[in-house]
């Protein structure tokens, strides 16, 4: 089958373009915003790559479209497979539909941590001789795949929350039918869809009615919005895990997340010591853990397995040192995953100084649904240079006014990646945030402080 996927370089996307080329389709794409780390896999794949959304695109008609949410109608390709009345199904739908019935699902649901925590629980289960499937929204480095079929029975999905497709205004996780699902956290996001918090609890719940009796919710114990999902009804058994309080529960050895040892009913099963920094990845390890442990694995060699665990791409990714100076790629998209980030990162570096560079690019962050909350955010920044573009319907001062003399707005990336090089100094630690392309802002960075741009 000749399959054209619509935007094809969304991680989800790319990773629905990854499985159906693994199960012998001819796939191709089209997309508006083509950048790594998914152009460079689907390259490496030999899938053919089309920039815009142009009509001629789907000519000659493939045997089928699959739409991707960020389309909507008025799009050139949308209203031409339409006219043409060409077969076409969403991302979700077809994975549920080709992939999962057979399969043990895992999904990992939550505003935070679904890449991380779905890459985690992967690599668990693969280091346990499971060979599981599994889709996440990035690129984990144990792997070098966003994606693959796999060859055991489990599958494990980053189960999203935002919107399936233009035609379809359920949540995408509700398509995957989970048979063990982890309810990471739960906060307000995704502004230009969700009119409020209430209405995200709704779709978690949607979600909690799919999971089988005989299966599992793995949730998170320190988390009141979460509570309040379940208050509307649990119908499968419940395990929690929380740093401080659940079944599941971590004693930090380190401050900065990097060795905790692990508790089950306030028994120790062991200690791991590994790469990753952070309170909110200790969290992410006992959820994949609890979710692990409920699908059989074996405990000892799921924790042990953590010492070689490497996160997704863009997640406080050191890409580069020149001069003394450390620069990073973080995949920050909302207030709360900026500041746990930025903490876990403090721990670690002690005194040194943190700059941060940031772009507003997630929808939620573009139309200022986050603004009061995002100076708070960035306390543990020592500088702080936030990317204002001329079409931000809001005014980015309100930031950088609050960071009381440590913030500056610029008005490109030109223009950002200038006034940092302007501040940066041997010893810092320079972190780019956006959940987009950001024009390749860190890599321009690292480039500049060795003179290479």
């Amino acid at each position: 089958m000749r399959i054209h996927i619509l935007g094809i370089a969304g991680t989800f996307m790319g990773g629905v373009a990854a499985l159906a080329r693994e199960l012998g389709h001819e796939v191709e794409g089209s997309d508006a915003n083509i950048y790594p780390p998914m152009s460079d896999q689907l390259a490496a794949l030999g899938i053919a790559l089309k920039q815009g959304y142009r009509a001629e695109h789907l000519q000659p008609h493939p045997d089928l479209v699959i739409v991707g949410n960020a389309l909507s109608r008025g799009n050139p390709a949308v209203e031409y497979l339409l006219n043409a009345r060409l077969p076409y199904v969403s991302g979700p739908q077809w994975i549920g539909d080709n992939l999962l019935r057979a399969r043990r699902v895992f999904a990992v649901a939550g505003t935070h941590g679904k890449t991380t925590t779905t890459a985690m629980l992967a690599w668990i289960l693969d280091a346990s001789g499971r060979a599981p499937g599994f889709l996440v929204g990035g690129v984990p480095e144990n792997f070098g795949v966003s994606a693959r079929l796999g060859v055991g029975a489990d599958f494990v999905i980053e189960a999203d929350e935002y919107d399936t497709a233009f035609f379809d205004k359920r949540s995408k996780f509700v398509h995957y039918h989970a048979q063990i699902a982890i309810l990471n956290n739960l906060e307000f996001d995704h502004a230009d869809i969700f009119p409020d918090v209430a209405a995200i609890e709704r779709q978690f719940h949607h979600l909690v009615r799919t999971v089988p009796g005989n299966g599992r919710l793995i949730v998170n114990a320190e988390d009141g919005r979460l509570a309040e999902v379940l208050a509307m009804g649990a119908w499968s058994p419940v395990t929690t895990f929380g740093i401080g309080q659940g079944d599941w529960r971590a004693r930090l050895i380190a401050a900065d997340g990097s060795e905790f040892a692990v508790l089950r009913d306030g028994e120790e099963l062991g200690v791991v010591r590994w790469p990753l920094i952070g309170r909110h990845n200790v969290t992410n390890a006992l959820a994949a853990l609890a979710a692990a442990d409920a699908g059989g694995a074996d405990i000892a060699g799921a924790i042990a397995a953590l010492a070689d665990f490497r996160s997704a791409k863009r997640r406080l990714e050191l890409i580069g040192a020149a001069n003394g100076i450390k620069v990073y790629d973080d995949f920050a998209h909302h207030p709360t995953a900026i500041a746990t980030t930025l903490a876990g990162l403090r721990a670690k570096v002690g005194g040194a100084r943190i700059l941060v560079g940031t772009e507003p690019r997630s929808n939620s962050m573009r139309l200022g649904s986050h603004a009061d909350e995002l100076a708070p955010s960035l306390a543990d920044a020592d500088a702080v240079v936030f990317l204002q573009r001329a079409e931000l319907p809001w005014d980015a001062h309100r930031v950088t006014r609050a960071l009381g003399g440590r913030g500056r707005t610029a008005a490109t990336v030109d223009a950002l990646i200038a006034a940092l090089r302007e501040q940066a100094q041997p010893g810092d630690h320079v972190v780019f945030m956006s959940n987009g392309g950001f024009e390749n802002a860190p890599r321009r960075f690292v480039a500049a402080l060795t003179g290479k741009e």
